[in-house]
Order: C-alpha cells, then structure tokens, then sequence
C-alpha cells in the first residue's frame, strides 16, 4: 500500500530556470512506469505529476507546474501545449471580402522534435527509446499505455543537439498541461529592446493581469491537492525574475502560511552577448534576490557552476568524470538538473517521506535560511566494487564539488546537513569480508549503508547535525540528455576498471549515480560577504542609474545591503556570538 502523497506545485521562473526544469522533469518522466506489475518505486511520483484526461478519455499524468518566460521563448512549442486540445481547423474563413494571407515560416525543428512528432503520427514506433510517458498516452489512442511500451523495441539512440538547442523547449521530452506555461508579453526573449533586465521591472511585473493570471493557475492546482506540502521555485538570480521571484515567494508565504518554500536561485555560467554593464545588472539583481527570495522562503540555495556569482568569478565547476561545456546552457541546466533530483529526493520518497518544512527546519536554523549545495556528478564508485571501496579512495577529500558558488570550510564546521546518495542499484553498500579477515579500513566493519555513509561524512564533520538519505534507483538518463560524460564512465554510470580504448565509441549513459549536500555552515558567511562587498564597492547612482529608474528605490537598496550585511554575519563562528550574548546578560545583571 503507497504511503499518503504529499502534493508539491513546481514554479520555473525564467529562461535558465526553464533549462533546468525541463531536464529535471525529463529525468522524472523516464521513472515513471505503467505496469502494474511491476513493484512500486521508491520516488512517488504523484508527488509533483498530477492525474487528468483528456476529451477523448485518455488518461494523462503532467507536472504539476508553473512555467513563466518571456515573449519569443516557446519557439515551437505551444503555450497550451497540444495534449489536451490538438488543435483547431482555421481553414473554413466566413469573410466573403478579399482576403490577402502573410504566412510565416514556423521555427526549424531539430531532430529529437521532429522524431517525436513522427512518433505522435506513428511513424517511428520501433524507434522509440526516446519516448516519454505522456508521449506514450498521446500515442496510445484506444491502446494502454502499458501496452503500447510493450511493443516498442528498445533501440538507443542518441542525439547530439549542442548545436540546435536555442530554448528548453527544444529538448523537452513531456506534454505540459494547458495552464502550466505563462508568458510574459511586456518583455522580450530576444533581441536587446524590451529586455528584463532589473531587478525593479520584475517587481513590478506581479501585479495586474501578470499577478491575476499567476493566482488563477496557482488556484487550479492547489485546489485539487489532498495534501499539498509546500512549493519548489526554481527561480533565474541573475536578471529581472528576480524581481519577480521575490514578490512570487512573498505572495506563497502569504497565502499559503505554513507550507513549505523551497527556492532554488538558478545562474548559469556565462551570458550571451554579455558587457560590462550587463555584469554589473546580474551581480545587483543576484544581490537583492538572495536577500528578498531568502526572506519570503523557508530556505534559499543558489544553485550555480559559476566560480562566483561577482562580475569576475573564477573558473566554472569541474567534474573529475564530465565533458561538458560550461559556455552551453543545455549542458550546464543539465549537471544542476542531476544534482536537483538528487537534493528533491527526501520530501518526494514513497516510503519514509521527510515533508518539505521539517527539511527546512533541519537546515535553517536560527533564521539562516541561505544553505549551499554540493553535488558528486557522477558518483565515483567503480562497478562491482562496495560503497566502502569508493569512499575509501576518497579518504582526504570529500568528493563532492560546489554547487552554490561558496567553497566548504576546511575545520569542520557546520550548522546542519543533509546528504543524499541516490543510484546505487546493483552495487553493495557494504563490505562482504569472510570471517577473520582485517577490515582495510573502519568503513569496511560496518553493517549499513547508512552507518558507511554517516562514518564517512562524520570525519569531516565530526560535531554536525547530520540528515541521510540512500536511495537505490538511479537518475535514469533518456534521450535527448546530453552524453557528456568521460570515457570512464560505464552504460549505468558506474566507472569502468577497464579504460575504452582510444578508437572505441564510448557507451551510451542510461544512468549514473549522483551524491549530494545540502549545508548551512559558516563557508555562507564569506560567499554572502562577497557578494556584499561587491554591490557596495561603487555608488549605484553614478555607475548604474539606470538600474534605479526600473523602479527600486535608493532606500529600499541600501536597506537591502544591510539586511545582506546582517545575513552574512549570523553564519560567523557561534562561539563569538555566545560570548556577546553573555556579555549583554552581565550588563544587564548590573
């Protein structure tokens, strides 16, 4: 029997937001299976998919999702989408005067899009290792859905789209349903004239129809959860959502006092067409967002590879066992996609579910509420080899790399983490020594994973509070997920004893192991500082005027700086702060 289902509503706020979020709901949709006599999984994925039908009675599953963008952002996708409403026939016209037709060529398609509308048409049914659920639906017609899997050949097939991906739409593998996508017609996607580029014009975008359309959405959704834990929104940090962002967590925490805020602020690694000036706007908005979407939520974890989220940040995240192009936001969405299924796993489990405010509790303790992320991606464990074995190769350094821009503390410390190994499938978590044998280290005496897990992130952290969470199913990878992954790496993303040789294809990744940390420790308090000392070095006035005409206020910014300037200060060593705190009481005892 499944455990009662803790609904989530997923926000995307902005374009990179989108980036991600389309990985992270095609990694989803590749979980989900139809057979019911298969076992239930270990992810619930009722948690953020929801259950419709179509007119024609076909059952449907769709993410439970908001999406905002900009004008020009769907290229060819449609904003209702197609899965519930396929179209309507506009060749019977009921003018009789003249009639004079501009037709416009609709955007290229590129191959993955193009085999997938084949698909809709039953053109491609042996080829269908791409196919996603809600495709399968579509497909099916009268068929089950379960049925329809069964006769497709598993034929791989992979897809090299670095070239041709311009929007997320362009490799998004699921149907949507018809009030998950809003666009925002004030601002343009492309181009430089009417862009949102400040923090200001975000704010002030939610109110009117922006504000009246975003509640009617919210409404539909929230209104058919039983029990609806909380929101995740995934929000862009570096332009004007923001702004947007901002105000969307201060009206969640309004309106739904009590449910969980989980707000991840996404930056990608470079922007295109990028200045001086454009620096500066995304260091300023990354600067208000952190403080206003921290506020308004119940925790805040930049998510980015940047080496730093100032105008000169150092050399993006590297991944001992990734090929991937740090310049290509599909790339890049991509890596953060994995380690976000990975950071989501303790509130979307089936069994042993963690809601998402006691995460939260966990983690920001004493209203710090601004957590970093760290992520292994892929895990380094060797195929065949024991959880002991891998962690034993890592003794000296943990091996997981930043996600959040902020660098782990070298003595320790820490307020709280959680940790998350998640794709262990096939592989023993423990040693299997025979009798009498010495353990070649303390990892291998053990009797859990858990046990192997916790020992081994103790000895880094030995004084922190510690959450774990293991989870055997893997990131299930399908096309069109970039190959980015190092010769290393096997078909179940396990690396390999035996390098490929130099002429050899490397194989296709149908899955990989991901770990992941989530910390709320002093490595914030320089982060937070940095970024501080960065919007406060120049007078806003002189240098970027044009930043206050979007509609922020002078005071309102200065204010913001302090309130950073405060934030960054409460993740400084505890120990000064008790001292203060006794002090003031002898004083007081005077």
């Amino acid at each position: 029997m499944s455990s009662v289902c803790r609904e989530v509503i997923t926000l995307q706020l902005g374009h990179y937001s989108n980036f991600v979020g389309t990985h992270w709901w095609n990694l989803q949709d590749a979980s989900l299976s139809y057979d019911p006599e298969m076992p239930l999984g270990e992810i619930q994925s009722d948690v953020v998919f929801r259950e419709g039908q179509t007119s024609g009675g076909h059952i449907t599953y769709t993410p439970r999702l908001i999406a905002m963008d900009l004008k020009g952002s769907l290229r060819t996708l449609r904003q209702e989408g197609s899965l519930y409403d396929p179209g309507k026939d506009t060749s019977a016209v009921t003018w009789d005067g003249s009639l004079m037709m501009h037709k416009e060529s609709p955007p290229v398609k590129n191959s993955f899009l193009e085999d997938l509308d084949k698909l809709e048409k039953g053109e491609i049914l042996a080829e269908a290792d791409f196919i996603s659920s809600s495709q399968a639906q579509c497909s099916a017609g009268a068929m089950s859905v379960e049925t329809v899997n069964s006769r497709l050949s598993r034929v791989q097939k992979g897809y090299k789209l670095e070239g041709s991906v311009k929007v997320w739409s362009d490799f998004l593998r699921i149907h949507l349903h018809p009030r998950t996508i809003s666009v925002i017609h004030q601002y343009n996607h492309d181009g430089e004239a009417h862009r949102l580029e400040a923090f200001g014009q975000g704010e002030a975008l939610l109110q009117g129809s922006v504000l009246e359309d975003l509640e009617d959405r919210l409404h539909f959704f929230v209104e058919e959860c039983d029990y609806l834990q909380g929101f995740q929104v995934l929000c862009d940090l570096a332009d004007g959502f923001a702004g947007l962002g901002s105000k969307v967590t201060e009206m969640l925490q309004d309106s739904y006092g009590g449910r969980g805020i989980l707000t991840w602020g996404l930056a990608p690694v470079s922007h295109p067409n990028s200045s001086p000036m454009k620096d500066l706007y995304h260091l300023l908005n990354s600067t208000l967002g952190t403080v206003h979407l921290s506020s308004h939520s119940s925790f805040f974890c930049p998510l980015t590879l940047r080496g730093g989220l100032g105008r000169r940040p150092s050399s993006p995240v590297a991944f001992p066992h990734l090929n991937y192009d740090p310049s290509l936001w599909y790339h890049s969405s991509a890596v953060l996609a994995l380690a976000l299924d990975a950071l989501t796993v303790p509130y979307r489990l089936r069994d042993n579910s963690v809601p998402m405010w006691q995460v939260a509790d966990a983690l920001a303790v004493s209203g710090k509420k601004v957590v970093a992320a760290y992520g292994a991606v892929p895990f380094p464990m060797m195929h065949g080899s024991t959880l002991p074995d891998a962690l034993s190769i890592c003794a000296d350094t943990l091996p997981w790399k930043p996600l959040s821009a902020c660098s782990e503390p070298g003595d320790g410390r820490c307020y709280g983490q959680w940790a998350t190994l998640k794709g262990f499938e096939g592989q023993r978590l423990i040693s299997s020594l025979d009798p009498g044998t010495q353990p070649p280290t303390p990892l291998h005496s053990l009797h859990s994973g858990e046990d192997v897990l916790g020992s081994y992130i103790r000895s880094f952290y030995p004084t922190a509070p510690l959450a774990l969470q293991l989870v055997s199913t893997p990131s299930k990878l399908t096309p069109p997920f970039p190959q980015m992954f190092s010769q290393s790496v096997g078909a179940q993303g396990f690396l390999q004893s035996q390098p490929i040789l130099p002429d050899s294809p490397a194989p296709l990744v149908s899955s990989v192991p991901v770990m992941t940390s989530l910390q709320s420790g002093p490595a914030l308090d320089p982060w937070l500082s940095e970024l501080h000392r960065g919007a406060s070095s120049f007078d806003i006035r002189r240098v970027a005027p044009s930043f206050l005409s979007q509609g922020l206020e002078m005071a309102d910014y200065l204010e913001a700086l302090e309130q950073l300037r405060l934030l960054a200060r409460r993740y400084r060593d505890d120990s000064c702060g008790v001292m203060r705190s006794s002090s003031e009481e002898d004083d007081d005892d005077d």
